[in-house]
């Protein structure tokens, strides 16, 4: 479109150069053609106005009716010159339509300029409008103006006509340029390309007016000369306006300039709205010097119009001074304030130049970097930013800049930062950007990153051996399948089982179990390769990851890491000096490779099946796995079926134990446990019936969690079981709530329909807050978004989250950071070592610190003596559960308990409540620190 507007414009400009070849075509075009271009912009300015629904609609209206009426004007010139032959008389209707043109423009100007927002503002553009207006005024005056007013004064017949026309077209020009110029500083963001295309033909227009009214071109004027092609090119250039240039709507922000980020001007194209009204007082100052240097005498007009400009700027002067003081103050107020909040902030906040040198530094920096803030001013912000950081801290810094700021209007950098001390803190700031460089807001996060490498450490590390855990050792073997070795199918797993360690415990006592395998750890530790990974699973079972050296040889590879795996038995099976005493023990280990396609899950399993045919095989020895033990999975998926069996005939009974105030010795709440009842009238915990049904068929142990499946209908009996229960307690006046472990994986198994816990609370009418969920997080598959969810809704209907086995699980941080979790329950493994061993007395107060801080219950599974009660409460913990107040009851003397309300805190002695001798059907349970034992019957 704007090439073929130029090419139209070209052409008539070049047509009316030559005098279109005849003297009646110039004729024509000069006057019909004039007002065929006018039409065509008045109907584009009316479309355009129908077509959009703002505060634009009457300007571009006005702009219509004013090209319409110079259409007029012009066809009625062209109706004399053309249709009758004649010359147009002066004054016509076509002057008429003419001077109508102004005025409809002016108004339209007046509604698109930007409207001030005060009284000030309005009185502003009022005077800018008359110091143009009059400047313009006292210069055409002094040029030709005052010439037509002397021929009207001298009163020649027709003279007074034609003066007042001469003179009112150029003073609506004059008003017309005035307020093109206003509107050029006071233009409305708005449509900007229509607006300053619709300037430009007007201007375009205006300046073709002055040419035809000055004293030079209007004797000698004739349509269709070379002027008319201004006032085309005008009309179509107006035409244009609405439709060639791009809208841009409210809102939308310039391309190229994106949306918080202005573009900075030059300073003099900047300053030409401050200059405006003094540029204006110097023209009219320079018509008066005109009429004064040439010798004439000075007229009235000009002297009264310079007065009127000049006590208009000084007006407009005062305005400003008086506005501009009010800024001044305000913005001194501002200043103070952003100060004050600044030097009062405990964070730290820098301003960088584009440079990276630091241009401020607020007083904070000396109480968090040990740095005076004057100091750190004018130093190079990479020199401050430690080396191994700076490459990833420079990346991001680039990224951040080239990126938009409407996308990314800030960032957040962690690194390590230069203190005065000399020693590096880790910092974290977020970035802003401020004049091409940027605004750096940091804080001091050592302390929290510490907390959370310690975290970090414990959830992946065991806490007797530091050795890493088994969810460590499962994402290191995930690694080593999948990684730049997924092809190296000589990887190995190794699985290794302390034989004869339960014996140690039984004799010599849990302390010296414990010592037993912290050195049994440091001998797999000093025995695997710089590469591979050493790892406790828990109790007694040790795994270690042998890495492929990516041989292809199967028999050779086979050979050297059994040579590894025997050379490991040997040195773990060496006698050890526990407690000034000789202790041996031997190792049971099951060896499983890499085959192709095998998951990390496979590869762990083959290894601890091949462990467990090592020890049915007669213990200390080296097995290696062979697809012909997959038969023993089978065979232990059939105890599953007894399971259900046992279930469905009512062998099953529901115990409860007492969770116990250790600051009170109050009932808080009791946790549900599930016991078979065999042949014989013994009570036993699931695992240990998994196990006896093993050993009754004359097979090895089974692993331990061998199969979810085996226990999912027992979850679901217990979980009901439990809910049934708790409600009869509860219409019986006993409100205490019942705690009920669930692992992760069974609230989020698909068989368990979703909402099943909330149905059953509704369906046995028990309150809110009287279930405790008892979270078990073991496996890193848990997908935490998904539990995240589940355990959100059942929050909201006030069922408790506790977090079971804290201290040794998988997700101790993850879930700390986004489960809604209320209560901590310390890992039994913690509980059982926290008076004999210094190092878990450690962590264990450590573990209770997180909890106090973060508001959290905590709950000590297995206080089974009364010095742990004593160390549990001096470390902050608030409840205790184990036989130190009460072993497992059934529901009868769960009640009278209840009725009694406390349990005798120990002091001294223990006195567990409820646990007499050995007749009348009371209970004396022992637990050890690495294995369950049965409990005897009620």
């Amino acid at each position: 479109m704007q090439v073929l507007l130029a090419v139209v414009s070209g052409g008539y400009a070049v047509g009316a150069a030559l005098n279109w070849g005849s003297e009646e075509v110039a004729e024509i075009m000069g006057d019909f053609g004039l007002s065929a271009a006018g039409i065509l912009a008045a109907l584009s300015c009316y479309s355009y106005a129908r077509a959009i629904d703002s505060r634009e609609r009457p300007a571009w209206l006005l702009f219509a009716f004013s090209s319409l009426m110079g259409a007029c004007g012009n066809a009625v010139w062209g109706w004399y010159e053309v249709i009758l032959g004649q010359e147009v008389p002066k004054p016509s209707v076509a002057d008429f339509a003419f001077l109508c043109f102004a005025p409809p423009a002016i108004v339209g100007l007046l509604v698109l300029a930007k409207r001030p927002v005060t009284r000030a503002g309005w009185v502003c553009l009022g005077l800018d409008s008359w110091l143009i207006g009059g400047s313009l005024l006292t210069l055409s005056w002094s040029l030709a103006l005052a010439h037509a007013a002397q021929t009207a004064q001298s009163g020649a017949p027709g003279s007074v006509p034609r003066a007042a026309l001469s003179l009112a077209y150029p003073l609506l020009d004059i008003a017309l340029v005035s307020m093109v110029l206003v509107l050029h500083f006071r233009r409305s963001e708005t449509n900007r390309s229509a607006v300053n295309t619709a300037i430009a033909a007007l201007a375009l227009t205006v300046l073709s007016d002055a040419l035809f009214t000055s004293p030079l071109l209007s004797a000698g004027y004739q349509s269709g000369q070379l002027l008319d092609a201004g006032w085309f090119a005008g009309s179509l250039l107006l035409a244009y306006a609405p439709w060639g240039a791009r809208r841009m709507h409210p809102g939308q922000e310039p391309v190229g300039h994106p949306r918080g980020e202005r573009t900075h001007s030059r300073p003099i194209t900047g300053s030409l709205p401050a200059l405006t009204p003094y540029l204006a007082a110097a023209v009219c100052t320079l018509g008066i010097l005109y009429n004064v240097v040439d010798g004439r005498k000075v007229d009235r007009m000009v002297v009264f119009t310079g007065c009127t400009v000049v006590l208009a700027l000084v007006i407009r002067q005062g305005i400003m001074l008086l506005d501009n003081i009010a800024l001044t103050q305000e913005l001194a107020q501002k200043e103070n304030h952003f100060r004050s909040l600044v030097q009062g902030s405990s964070d730290v906040i820098m301003i960088a130049a584009p440079t990276g040198t630091l241009r401020y530094v607020s007083p904070a920096a000396a109480g968090v970097y040990g740095r005076e803030a004057e100091e750190l001013v004018g130093t190079e912000l990479a020199t401050l930013i430690h080396p191994d950081d700076l490459g990833r801290v420079v990346h991001e810094v680039r990224r951040f800049l080239a990126a938009p700021p409407a996308e990314e209007p800030t960032t957040r950098i962690e690194c390590r930062f230069k203190s005065g001390g000399g020693e590096w803190l880790n910092v974290e700031s977020t970035v802003n950007r401020h004049q091409g460089g940027l605004i750096l807001n940091s804080r001091d996060v050592t302390e929290r990153v510490r907390l959370q490498a310690q975290l970090q450490h414990s959830a992946e590390h065991d806490p007797l051996t530091d050795l890493p855990n088994r969810a460590l050792f499962t994402r290191r073997v995930r690694q080593a399948l999948t990684g730049r070795r997924a092809g190296d199918h000589s990887t190995a797993v190794l699985f290794i089982d302390l034989d004869g360690f339960k014996a140690v415990n039984d004799t010599i006592g849990h302390q010296a179990g414990d010592e037993l395998l912290v050195e049994a750890a440091r001998r797999l530790q000093d025995s695997v390769r710089a590469g591979d990974t050493a790892a406790r699973l828990g109790g007694d079972e040790f795994a270690a990851l042998i890495l492929g050296d990516g041989s292809r040889d199967r028999s050779a590879r086979e050979y050297q890491v059994h040579e590894i795996a025997d050379r490991l038995r040997t040195t773990l099976s060496q006698p050890y000096r526990i407690a000034g005493s000789e202790v041996r023990v031997a190792a049971s280990i099951g060896v499983a490779f890499a085959d192709p396609g095998i998951t990390p899950s496979d590869l762990m399993r083959n290894a601890d099946l091949a462990m467990y045919r090592a020890k049915a095989g007669g213990k200390d020895r080296v097995e290696m796995y062979a697809p012909q033990m997959q038969a023993e999975v089978v065979r232990r998926a059939e105890l599953a079926g007894r399971l259900r069996t046992a279930l469905h005939e009512g062998e099953f009974a529901l115990l409860h134990q007492p969770v116990v105030s250790l600051a009170t010795g109050e009932i808080s709440a009791v946790a549900a446990q599930a016991r078979w009842r065999s042949a014989q009238g013994i009570l036993f915990t699931p695992a240990e019936f998994l196990r006896v049904a093993e050993y009754s068929e004359g097979g090895a142990p089974a692993p331990a969690g061998a199969d979810a499946s085996r226990t999912a209908e027992l979850g679901r009996w217990l979980l009901e079981e439990a809910v049934e229960q708790a409600a009869d307690r509860q219409r019986a006046g006993h409100d205490v709530p019942v705690a009920v472990r669930m692992t992760a994986q069974r609230l989020l198994d698909r068989a368990m329909p979703l909402g099943s816990v909330e149905a059953l609370l509704t369906r046995h009418g028990l309150p809110s807050g009287a279930l405790i969920l008892e979270l078990a997080v073991s496996d890193p598959r848990v997908p935490f978004e998904d539990l995240e969810r589940r355990l959100a809704a059942l929050h909201r209907l006030g069922v408790g989250i506790a977090l079971d086995g804290f201290g040794s699980g998988y997700a101790a941080i993850s879930a700390l950071r986004r489960l809604p979790v209320d209560m901590l329950k310390l890992d039994r493994g913690l509980v059982e070592g926290v008076v004999e061993s210094a190092r878990l007395h450690k962590i264990t107060a450590g573990l209770l610190r997180i909890a106090n801080d973060l508001g959290m219950q905590s709950v000590a599974d297995g206080v089974d003596l009364p010095e742990q009660v004593m160390a549990l409460r001096a470390m902050g913990c608030t409840h205790g559960q184990g036989v130190a107040f009460s072993g497992p009851l059934d529901e009868y003397r769960l009640r009278r308990a209840l009725v009694r309300g406390t349990f005798p805190v120990p002091g001294g002695a223990a006195q567990p409540a409820l646990a007499g001798g050995s007749t009348g059907g009371s209970m004396v349970i022992r637990r050890g620190s690495h294995n369950e034992t049965p409990v005897p019957p009620t």
